[in-house]
């Protein structure tokens, strides 16, 4: 297996991820709910000498991921690695402090975190357990660490997809899988707030594949400034 699957890709982080394991010869497959988005980041993959194909599905929707992936792993002889990181749009997501939180609240949040990346997880992994080698990371802000009052109930969730990761990296000790949990403790790009650390997601995109390769025992790992 010599690919990898990007879930949640968009044109920052997602995108230099896709450069970043391509240029070491990794197939990238793309999935994200908008085919158009999905194609303009494909074209720029493949006039790289990427080579790359979008795979739309949306991640609340786990009977479409699970096709997306299967057709994905069909395209390119299996998938070596799977990377999740869908980022809500503030028409999806309400952000409350913990003492707002209303059980909805934390419902959405994780079905598209947690429910979503087990969903994926579980399209994969069979097959690298009879490989007897993968890799699975999964990016959550670092909120999930160090939770911010204000998004209360998106750290409740990623601090969910977190434990559960670390979890799974403890299972699968020995068996040649590797599962990790990616921490961003800084603003992608531009900053969020005034004053708050940023950084380029082509600076971000190498602890991923440092964690394909070299850093495989670790279980997580947080970037920040």
């Amino acid at each position: 297996m010599t690919s990898i699957a990007i879930i949640g890709a968009g044109p920052q982080l997602g995108l230099a991820i896709a450069r970043t394991f391509g240029s070491h010869g990794l197939d990238v497959a793309l999935i994200s709910r908008n085919r158009d988005k999905l194609d303009g980041l494909v074209g720029k993959l493949r006039a790289e000498g990427i080579t790359a194909a979008a795979f739309p599905a949306d991640v609340l929707d786990h009977d479409a991921l699970t096709r997306a992936l299967t057709e994905a792993a069909a395209r390119f002889g299996g998938i070596d690695v799977l990377e999740y990181s869908p980022v809500g749009t503030f028409t999806s997501t309400a952000l409350t402090t913990p003492a707002e939180t209303e059980p909805s609240h934390v419902q959405h949040e994780i079905e598209f975190q947690l429910y979503g990346a087990i969903a994926a997880t579980k399209a994969v992994l069979p097959a690298m357990r009879e490989a007897g080698a993968g890799t699975l990371l999964y990016t959550t802000g670092a909120g999930s660490i160090d939770p911010v009052p204000q998004v209360g109930n998106v750290n409740a969730a990623a601090a969910a997809l977190r434990n559960w990761a670390i979890n799974l990296h403890k299972e699968l000790d020995g068996t040649g899988v590797q599962a990790a949990h990616v921490g961003i403790d800084v603003s992608i790009g531009t900053p969020a707030v005034p004053g708050f650390p940023t950084a380029q997601p082509e600076e971000i995109s190498p602890v991923y594949w440092e964690l394909h390769t070299t850093r495989r025992g670790q279980a997580e790992l947080v970037f920040s400034r």
